[in-house]
């Protein structure tokens, strides 16, 4: 019996990453999976006085709970049923990778490339010469499609 697998998508503020998890969700709902909503933490830099560090920090850490909240709303509303979140601290590339290979249900990585220019860091790491490696499928979206698009590839 085989289970369900599990949609990763990565969280930030960008364009790209509502059209990721628009994707994710969507197909997740069509194909009877799950979604996993991650946000990576940038690494703490130091700061002399080890307050002001503790406040940046608590700072970082509601701002990251509140963007996946909302994105998990997002999420819900467009799969019907709630998705799992995770923050973590560190390098987002670094991080991403332990994450998929720490879990096996992890199916598809989903990314969106920016419409224009530069595709983005993580595209940029996970599309290119590190793709052969990677132990899951990486799902890129362009950035250049609109809702009505996205929802036709869903």
């Amino acid at each position: 019996m085989t289970t369900a697998g599990t949609y990763l998508v990565v969280v930030d503020d960008t364009p790209e990453c509502r059209r990721a998890l628009r994707f994710a969700a969507r197909r997740a709902r069509r194909t009877g999976e799950d979604v996993q909503l991650l946000h990576v933490l940038p690494p703490p830099q130091f700061v002399q006085w080890g307050g002001v560090q503790e406040t940046i920090a608590a700072e970082q850490q509601e701002a990251a709970e509140r963007l996946l909240a909302d994105a998990a709303d997002s999420a819900r509303a467009l799969l019907g049923r709630p998705v799992a979140t995770k923050i973590l601290a560190g390098k987002p590339s670094e991080q991403v990778l332990a994450f998929v290979r720490d879990h096996p249900e992890v199916r598809s990585l989903v990314l969106a490339a920016a419409p224009k220019g530069r595709p983005g860091p993580l595209v940029e790491h996970f599309a290119g010469e590190r793709a052969g490696s990677l132990p899951c499928l990486i799902i890129l979206v362009p950035g250049g499609l609109d809702e009505a698009e996205l929802d036709r590839l869903t």
